[in-house]
């Protein structure tokens, strides 16, 4: 005769079974349970993402306008070479040799000048090579400030000086400084400014972002629907 099974058997290992799951329910941790440093997805890319950002938001993207300002700056490097008021040259001018002085150039060319070499030739040259953000800004910054000095510096030479003295008129080499690097100003103008909007745009995307990731584990953490 055959033995037949134990009820009670029978009870006591679903009971066992039901003990177990329990106890590896309880070992392992579920995603409505789980601390916010423990909880995966877009937490734990929170880091990577802002370096990105920063990353991105540090470099510009000139696109065609890099054609432009290398010209411009190519511009400023002629007009150093060509005359700036009688003979006088824009090398003569930043050297103070005694070419400059016998033609009386006043301080407004010399200011513009230096601004010529350090920010129109000096930052905007690092600038398209680093594709820096911060050297863009002050490149734009010289150049405008330089900009302004450069069309002081031909109304200077049309101007008669002390004893009414006449010296010689703006050169070729003043008039086209001046127009490059007032050309290089708007363009690195608008540069920046679209590198500016790119960034508060991002930044925007993040926090919407971050805000439904928040409000996402918020309801699962509390059970909302």
């Amino acid at each position: 005769m055959a033995e037949q099974d134990d009820p009670g058997r029978g009870d006591a290992g679903q009971d066992d079974a039901g003990r177990d799951a329990a106890a590896r329910a309880e070992r392992e941790p579920n995603e409505e349970t789980m601390k916010p440093a423990e909880k995966p997805g877009f937490e734990q890319f929170r880091g990577d993402l802002e370096a990105v950002e920063r990353k991105i938001a540090g470099e510009i993207d000139p696109g065609s306008r890099a054609l432009v300002v290398a010209g411009a700056v190519f511009v400023l490097l002629l007009s150093l070479i060509l005359p700036h008021a009688g003979h006088t040259r824009g090398l003569d001018i930043l050297v103070s040799d005694d070419v400059a002085a016998a033609d009386h150039i006043g301080l407004p060319s010399r200011v513009f000048e230096w601004f010529v070499l350090v920010f129109g030739i000096g930052f905007s040259a690092l600038a398209l090579v680093t594709r820096r953000w911060a050297l863009a800004w002050i490149a734009v910054a010289g150049s405008a400030v330089g900009s302004v000095f450069g069309v002081l510096s031909i109304w200077h030479r049309q101007t008669p000086g002390i004893g009414n003295y006449h010296g010689a008129g703006p050169g070729i080499g003043l008039i086209l400084a001046t127009l490059a690097i007032v050309v290089l100003t708007f363009h690195w103008i608008q540069v920046v400014w679209a590198r500016t909007s790119v960034h508060l745009q991002a930044e925007e995307q993040r926090r919407i972002a971050a805000a439904a990731a928040e409000e996402e584990y918020r309801r699962r953490l509390f059970g909302d629907k």
